[in-house]
């Protein structure tokens, strides 16, 4: 169900002007989104939060671009996607945390979409208006699994997925990278509490899962000492040179907690059969080009790089990446090898723990999602068997 509830308890102490009584009364509210037609109505100055189709970018009281878009600071909804009337659409204020994602300039691919977004409903472009955006994510895809997982979501979340519905191929990756680019961005830094909630042990909400070790491990030992855990880049951030400035280097879709020597064991190789025993990481091999990390995550390793070769395709500023065939990649914004990661794909499909993972990314974190767990047969589709 894409509407939201917000459950709001109000106490209030009244005493007499003797002190003898003391009334306690508490109230509780249910309010949910509300639509554009009644945000419109509203413009008292409160804060909301409106559901709506993006149809333009407002750029004056009664001018509205559908095309040829010149800026990412505001965009308009309405309580339908054709809507034309600018009497009948909200203009909202776009602040500079939620332009990379939000902006029409940057994401034409938004009109249509049915968005949220929460702030406060007041005049903008002297029209009816949302400013101070407190929050903003696409609409009419909240996950609907258990927290510990379960089979991939129906419904909602193929809503989510309407624009590559019935697509294979080139028309496939281009609509999927449309959809998930579309994220709220987060920073080196931040990436530490979100790895502390997307890799929690399933049975010690204390520890995180190491991602090549398969070791549990407390989340407060995260750092650079031995037998910490750090940020394991599994798309390695030496293929590109995109480094840990947020975008590719701080997505949270292929960053994992591990071990800070096997880490280090891993480096920039790519992935691949063989090699020698790596220490404290039971299954997992290396030699001098490539990894092969242990069976329980190759798959999930597979569809990390496959999700970071569709997310970034050098239209936002960062390198074009691609999977290929070859190992050796160096600085190359190339990882490999494609036929080896097609095969570990198909070997361990999803689980509960990357399902659960996928989940969080979505509705805690980044607001976008890995379209290889949600829909794994797509892997085909795009680079085939």
């Amino acid at each position: 169900m894409w509407r939201t509830r917000r459950i709001a308890v109000a106490l209030a102490l009244t005493m007499t002007a003797a002190g003898a009584a003391v009334v306690l009364t508490s109230t509780a509210a249910v309010a949910a989104d509300l639509s554009v037609s009644q945000a419109l109505a509203a413009q008292d100055g409160r804060s909301a939060s409106v559901v709506g189709y993006v149809v333009g970018q407002p750029t004056a009281t009664s001018t509205v671009l559908r095309s040829g878009f010149t800026g990412d600071t505001a965009l308009a909804l309405a309580d339908t996607a054709s809507e034309t009337g600018t009497t009948r659409m909200l203009y909202v204020q776009i602040t500079a945390a939620y332009r990379a994602s939000f902006g029409l300039q940057s994401n034409p691919s938004l009109m249509g979409r049915r968005l949220v977004v929460a702030g406060q409903l007041t005049a903008y472009f002297s029209h009816g208006g949302l400013k101070s955006p407190t929050s903003m994510s696409l609409a009419g895809s909240t996950p609907t699994t258990t927290p510990t997982g379960g089979p991939t979501p129906t419904g909602p979340v193929e809503t989510y997925y309407a624009a590559a519905a019935g697509k294979t191929g080139t028309a496939l990756r281009s609509a999927l990278h449309g959809i998930i680019k579309v994220q709220t961005k987060i920073t080196y830094d931040q990436v530490w509490d979100a790895l502390k909630d997307t890799d929690q042990d399933p049975n010690n909400a204390g520890n995180v899962i190491l991602l090549y070790s398969g070791r549990s491990q407390s989340k407060t030992t995260n750092g650079g000492g031995a037998n910490d855990w750090n940020r394991e880049h599994v798309w390695a951030k030496s293929h590109g040179d995109f480094g840990t400035a947020t975008g590719p280097g701080t997505d949270v879709h292929h960053l994992r907690p591990e071990d800070v020597s096997v880490n280090a064991a891993r480096g920039n190789k790519d992935f691949d059969l063989g090699g020698s025993a790596v220490s404290e990481a039971p299954g997992c091999l290396t030699d001098s080009d490539s990894f092969e990390p242990r069976a329980a995550v190759k798959g999930d390793v597979a569809r990390m790089i496959m999700y970071m070769a569709i997310r970034y395709e050098g239209d936002d500023g960062w390198p074009d990446l691609e999977i290929n065939n070859s190992v050796g990649n160096g600085s190359a914004p190339r990882i490999g090898k494609l036929s080896i990661l097609l095969q570990w794909h198909q070997q361990d499909p999803p689980d509960a723990f990357e399902k659960r993972r996928n989940e969080r990314i979505y509705a805690a974190w980044q607001h976008n999602r890995n379209p290889f767990i949600d829909h794994p047969e797509w892997a085909a589709a795009i680079w085939g068997a």
